[in-house]
């Protein structure tokens, strides 16, 4: 105790024990450096994943949580990714979730199987998947294939009509065709080759009772777009008259009885 008492008292002494609290604390700093690396390498490097934004019901396609990113990307240890842990969203593409997977969890290659036959499991919000049935030449039988576009055209027998509701020129129907959809992607084709196919047409609700009451009560057909840099206009009314002699078709509207 006398011994420290004079160590202390004396300019040496002072820097001695400065010299030895400096050893001690960059020894401590040490240590600690070396486990947190030993910690870093124990932890693995970082890396991305893919998580869940919200939960995703079993049966949802991977191409809605890809389109509609029902998920984030996050950095993780490696040694808190799971195994088979999904980084890239492209591999969700044409698959299913096989059970719910919770807000927060890892998205993974198990919670996913390839997507056989769920049309339903594609669309989402408005969407809605129709079949027209059509003939071949109507239909592009034999041409339209699943992926394609196409726009719809729907044409009526129309009798014209005057302000009272009353049938003009004796009731005589006229024929007119108007474009009703364009973009409209194709999602199946059943019948191929027959002589009548069913088309399934994506569309969303309000799309889906146009084209139901079109088939029902005129002719549709389809046309086909091209598969890249489609271009054009929306044509208006056709008619013999917009046809043969040029009239414009909001002339033709009125002749049928209509205000536009």
């Amino acid at each position: 105790m006398d011994f420290a008492q004079r160590l202390i008292s004396t300019r040496r002494g002072s820097m001695y024990l400065a010299a030895i609290a400096a050893l001690l604390a960059g020894i401590v700093i040490l240590v600690y450096l070396n486990r947190y690396r030993e910690n870093l390498q124990a932890g693995g490097a970082p890396v991305t994943v893919l998580v869940a934004r919200s939960a995703i019901p079993k049966g949802t396609s991977g191409d809605v949580v890809a389109t509609k990113r029902l998920y984030s990307a996050t950095t993780i240890r490696e040694s808190q990714l799971r195994e088979g842990a999904i980084s890239d969203p492209s591999s969700l593409t044409g698959r299913i979730a096989t059970r719910e997977i919770y807000e927060g969890a890892q998205l993974t290659a198990s919670d996913f199987a390839a997507d056989a036959t769920s049309l339903a499991s594609s669309l989402t919000d408005a969407q809605r998947i129709v079949s027209v049935p059509l003939d071949a030449a109507h239909g592009l039988i034999g041409q339209a294939q699943v992926g394609d576009h196409v726009d719809i055209y729907a044409g009526f027998n129309v009798i014209p009509l005057g302000a009272d509701g009353r049938p003009l020129n004796g009731g005589t129907a006229r024929p007119v065709l108007k474009m009703i959809m364009s973009d409209v992607p194709v999602v199946q084709v059943d019948g191929e080759g027959a002589k009548t196919s069913k088309v399934s047409l994506r569309v969303n609700d309000e799309q889906a009772a146009q084209l139901a009451f079109a088939s029902d009560n005129g002719k549709v057909w389809l046309s086909l777009r091209p598969a890249v840099g489609a271009k054009g206009t929306k044509p208006g009314l056709v008619t013999v008259e917009t046809l043969l002699l040029g009239v414009r078709p909001i002339t033709a509207v009125r002749s049928l009885g209509g205000r536009q």
